[in-house]
């Protein structure tokens, strides 16, 4: 079983990649193979319509759209921004949704976030069930929040707080074997 992981962060030191990081090895645990990508690989310009006609998709979501197509599921650890999701993993999903057939249908994903605010970006997590679900991908019933980011890694990017790791590996472990389940079904 094949996962596409990114953090849907542009920062260098993102709590996303940190939490996406500890997520990898817990999956590739479970026996996951991961394809692990930096969301920069996959730059591309704001959706446009008349871009789209003129030119395709441009390089950065044919890219996304290859690894994705390549996967059988998507782990995501996505950043809340205004209460909802990012714009730059918003317009990922725009461009990517153009390919057909749809890269998403027929994928299964889990989405998680670190966030310094006290609900862990829990409602950018709602949020981005909607352009996914709609696209056809089927979401891991849990979302994985971290709350207060900020105070929750060691140096070396570990999580400190006992509960913190043993929700993680309980939800990418449930995960995992969701997503074995239903890359066995024909």
């Amino acid at each position: 079983m094949n996962i596409l992981a990114f953090a849907a962060s542009l920062r260098r030191e993102s709590h996303n990649k940190k939490l996406l990081n500890l997520a990898v090895e817990i999956a590739r645990d479970e026996g996951a193979t991961v394809d692990l990508a930096d969301f920069h690989e996959f730059d591309m310009p704001l959706y446009n319509g008349d871009l789209e006609t003129e030119h395709g998709l441009p390089p950065g979501a044919q890219e996304l759209v290859h690894r994705i197509t390549a996967a059988d599921g998507i782990m995501i650890a996505a950043p809340e921004y205004n209460y909802s999701i990012s714009g730059a993993l918003k317009n990922a999903i725009d461009w990517a949704s153009r390919a057909r057939p749809t890269p998403f249908r027929g994928r299964h994903g889990l989405i998680m976030a670190a966030s310094t605010s006290v609900v862990g970006g829990i409602r950018g997590l709602w949020q981005l069930r909607i352009p996914l679900e709609g696209n056809g991908m089927m979401l891991y019933p849990d979302m994985y929040a971290l709350a207060s980011a900020q105070k929750a890694f060691d140096e070396d990017g570990r999580l400190t707080d006992p509960p913190h790791i043993t929700r993680l590996e309980g939800t990418v472990r449930g995960y995992v074997r969701m997503a074995k389940a239903l890359s066995a079904t024909p």
